[in-house]
């Protein structure tokens, strides 16, 4: 694994860390307060090529790498994980397993459109009893000649307000159990096919989080991604590239967390002298420093094997698992070391940490991270 970035990583680094600062961390705050979705900066991000960035040219993206899209989504990160998991889903989630497993029709129908920015999609899995089971689809597609009628109820879909089109799964053979289930594009706007609510929530409040219904939602076949009992796979794949950017996403929230702090520890005095000099602060700030570069090399060596087309089902799940458990400790850490401020809302620190709540949820609990790297340690039976 190489240490280094290119020159061209450097500049989508620079260009993302120069955005987040200039354009997002002004309005940060009060996108959070107001649960408000950044439509104008989520647009500017589609002007700029990154809600696309691993979708090649010729589909309406910017033909960047895995690394370059983990280092755009750490600097989004630090200043608003809302916009990061945004960009993570539109890309990850949404247009990598459009470009994958879809045909040129769908990629120029579907994909071009969210690679460039202009509309956003997301990523429908999750059921109330399909959680960590992801195999446990109730949701319902019964053919009927050239359409799927669809029925039944997904949650906690990310983006899924906002999307114009919603990548989901569906039970449409139940006796095959997990090689029965299959993906469908659906597009908002589609009889019988509604967003009844969106959640209220502790954290990544700036993005959306909805609900779906399907009530006979007739579905066209040719809107079927890959083969029909494909999905799981399809599902299982996607996520794996997802960690990597959740990964990041947790990065980033721990760095901005412990840069805040870094320069509280400089300017706060008590006891006569700027508290970074008493040595519990420092070591609360030694340990943030250290364990924050561990997840972040994580993080590259997963987005590294990813660009090389090496198999990355465990490092994906390393990276999230300890990127997800160091921002909730790093965040936690922050508040103390910015004490009674660190419980408000001026320092925003309470802000990062319940942004990072989240990491150790989505894309896979921590505990499913630890299932799929022992079984990737003691091999598939395990």
């Amino acid at each position: 694994m190489r240490l280094t970035l290119t020159d061209e990583q450097q500049m989508i680094q620079t260009m993302a860390r120069e955005f987040a600062e200039s354009e997002i961390k002004p309005i940060a705050e009060e996108l959070d307060r107001e649960e408000r979705f950044p439509h104008e900066t989520v647009k500017r991000l589609g002007e700029l090529g990154m809600m696309g960035m691993t979708i090649p040219e010729r589909w309406g993206g910017s033909g960047a790498d895995a690394v370059s899209l983990t280092l755009a989504v750490i600097e989004l990160a630090k200043q608003c994980a809302s916009h990061a998991v945004i960009l993570t889903v539109n890309n990850s989630l949404y247009c990598e397993p459009i470009l994958l497993y879809g045909t040129d029709a769908q990629r120029e129908r579907f994909l071009m459109p969210c690679a460039r920015g202009e509309t956003i999609g997301c990523f429908s899995l999750t059921e109330p009893q399909a959680g960590s089971d992801a195999a446990n689809q109730q949701t319902l597609g019964v053919r009927d000649g050239d359409r799927y009628v669809v029925n039944g109820r997904k949650i906690f879909v990310t983006n899924g307000r906002e999307a114009s089109t919603a990548l989901v799964f569906c039970q449409t053979d139940r006796a095959r159990g997990k090689n029965g289930i299959t993906a469908l594009l659906v597009e908002k706007g589609t009889p019988g096919f509604s967003v009844p609510r969106t959640e209220e929530k502790l954290g990544i409040r700036a993005s959306d989080t909805a609900e779906f219904l399907f009530e006979d939602c007739r579905v066209p076949v040719a809107n079927r991604l890959g083969e029909e009992g494909q999905g799981f796979k399809i599902a299982l794949s996607t996520l794996t590239s997802s960690r990597i950017g959740i990964a990041a996403q947790g990065v980033g929230i721990a760095t901005g967390a412990y840069e805040r702090s870094v320069a509280y520890a400089r300017e706060r005095r008590a006891f006569g002298v700027p508290i970074g000099q008493h040595q519990m602060i420092q070591w609360m700030l030694a340990d943030m420093a250290t364990t924050i570069e561990g997840a972040r090399l994580l993080t590259l060596r997963a987005a590294t094997l990813k660009d090389a087309g090496q198999p990355c089902v465990k490092a994906a799940s390393m990276a999230k698992y300890f990127a997800a458990e160091t921002a909730m400790k790093v965040t936690t850490d922050a508040i103390q070391v910015h004490g009674g401020y660190g419980y408000t809302r001026e320092y925003q620190v309470e802000r990062y940490f319940r942004d990072a709540k989240i990491t150790q949820i989505y894309e896979g609990t921590s505990q499913i991270q630890k299932l799929v790297i022992a079984r990737e340690v003691l091999g598939g039976d395990a």
